[in-house]
């Protein structure tokens, strides 16, 4: 087990001593080294075979990148188009007519935007400057419009159809997302419903709306007006259900002439993912609308420098998973993992991917981190790929969101505070996001024991 301790502890020190010269609290930099580190210390010195299992690495990922890619391109073009802002007012003038109602409303729009976009950081920013108003109208304080902000667009964010973490978390113990992503609808929606009650009888204090937030327009009236740039939404959302719904698969259907070479090569293979070639489709037909066709070479730009630092960072782990499977690090692991008492071996691999991303503020550090040796471990000890891939995402997630470093929280209590002139303490909206973070870490064990 000496070949992975020792790179698991340098991993851990580059990532969290940030007065290390150079390289202190910098991830892609703690990746690289570790990669390296591993594969010398498995004895393997020729740097054709680093690059060999370097393409290994990222060949495994490649789809995950795909999807960081072309779900931060697609996110773009729904903002430049205002999908969002449509659906928000939908579901205000539907639902939200009273203070509990509306801050639901706010929320699930949160959600939606975090299941769209698949990130947290840009749902928080493209829904939360449309509603900080609105929020602070209802007499909530900054911490409690940031919470609410956060936790809707953190669990957006590991919601199907878009969601990093539990594809990310599949890719790591090889199993089919599709199957991962059937029970992530059910956890992550019971999650939202939890929320959702925290916050409008935690929250909300008044009785009535001021007069300036109820809806001028009815639900139907905003629809009649807006409902042409819903088209891509509605095109992504049909195709995914009629696939895990009705086992009707469109895109392999319709393009099964593209995916089939394209499976066939390293890394371009990521491309063939369903929910990735999706993603591209309901791009291009978005590019048809004039709000992005006539600025779409910013829009692209914009979209891949949202995720420029994501990529490098993701690129990175390619080579640490690369060399921890040509260096015998994760069949270490399997074998040391055997010997284990297993309700050891599992607590003990949950509090450490809970505690990186608590450290970190970044659930995709604590799955390529930790999840990269406690997956096959939980495979070995008996636990279902499946239950696996959740039990990573959800635990991964919970941590990233609890103090002290949840970046979603920081960005948006800075958001807050800007827009309301006023104080914003991050901690303590972090620690009014615990519930959210401790219902997500109850179900990852949960799963590791079902």
């Amino acid at each position: 087990m000496i070949i992975v301790i020792v790179p698991f502890c340098v991993l851990l020190a580059i990532i969290l001593i940030k007065k290390i010269p150079y390289i202190g609290g910098n991830i892609t930099a703690g990746l690289l080294i570790t990669g390296l580190l591993a594969l010398l210390m498995g004895g393997i010195y020729n740097p054709v075979q680093w690059l060999q299992a370097w393409v290994d690495g990222i060949d495994r990922i490649a789809w995950v990148m795909c999807l960081t890619i072309f779900g931060s391109l697609y996110a773009e073009t729904q903002v430049r188009m205002g999908t969002m802002d449509t659906v928000l007012n939908v579901m205000r003038a539907k639902f939200g007519r009273s203070p509990r109602g509306l801050i639901v409303c706010i929320v699930l729009a949160l959600c939606i935007a975090g299941s769209l976009l698949g990130d947290a950081v840009a749902a928080s920013t493209v829904i939360g400057v449309l509603i900080i108003r609105s929020l602070a109208e209802m007499e909530l304080t900054g911490e409690q419009i940031a919470c609410t902000i956060v936790m809707g667009a953190s669990l957006g964010s590991i919601m199907p159809p878009v969601t990093q973490s539990v594809f990310l978390s599949a890719s790591l113990v090889g199993v089919d997302p599709t199957d991962v992503t059937k029970i992530a609808y059910f956890t992550v929606g019971l999650g939202i419903i939890i929320c959702c009650l925290y916050v409008a009888y935690g929250f909300i204090k008044i009785k009535s709306l001021p007069e300036d937030l109820i809806p001028k327009e009815t639900a139907g009236q905003i629809l009649k007006k807006n409902w042409p740039v819903l088209v891509p939404l509605i095109l992504l959302v049909t195709i995914i259900l009629l696939r895990l719904i009705f086992k009707v698969d469109l895109i392999t259907t319709i393009f099964d002439f593209i995916l089939k070479p394209l499976a066939q090569i390293k890394i371009l293979k990521g491309l063939t993912n369903l929910i990735v070639f999706t993603m591209i489709i309901v791009t291009i037909v978005s590019c048809f609308y004039s709000s992005v066709r006539k600025n779409l070479g910013d829009t692209m730009k914009t979209g891949i420098l949202n995720v420029k630092n994501s990529i490098f960072v993701q690129g990175s782990a390619g080579l640490m998973l690369g060399a921890f499977y040509a260096a015998g690090q994760i069949e270490a692991v399997k074998n040391f993992a055997l010997g284990l008492n297993q309700h050891l071996l599992k607590l003990g691999g949950a509090v450490a991917l809970n505690l990186i991303g608590m450290l970190t503020g970044s659930q995709s550090t604590a799955q390529n981190s930790i999840f990269a040796f406690f997956g096959p471990a939980l495979i070995e000890a008996g636990v279902d790929p499946v239950k696996a891939a959740i039990v990573g995402s959800h635990i991964a997630a919970s941590g990233q969101g609890m103090p002290p470093a949840d970046l979603t929280c920081f960005v948006v209590c800075g958001l807050v505070g800007g827009i309301l002139s006023k104080k914003v303490d991050p901690v303590k909206t972090m620690l009014l996001n615990l519930p959210m973070c401790i219902y997500l870490f109850v179900v990852g064990c949960i799963f590791m024991y079902i």
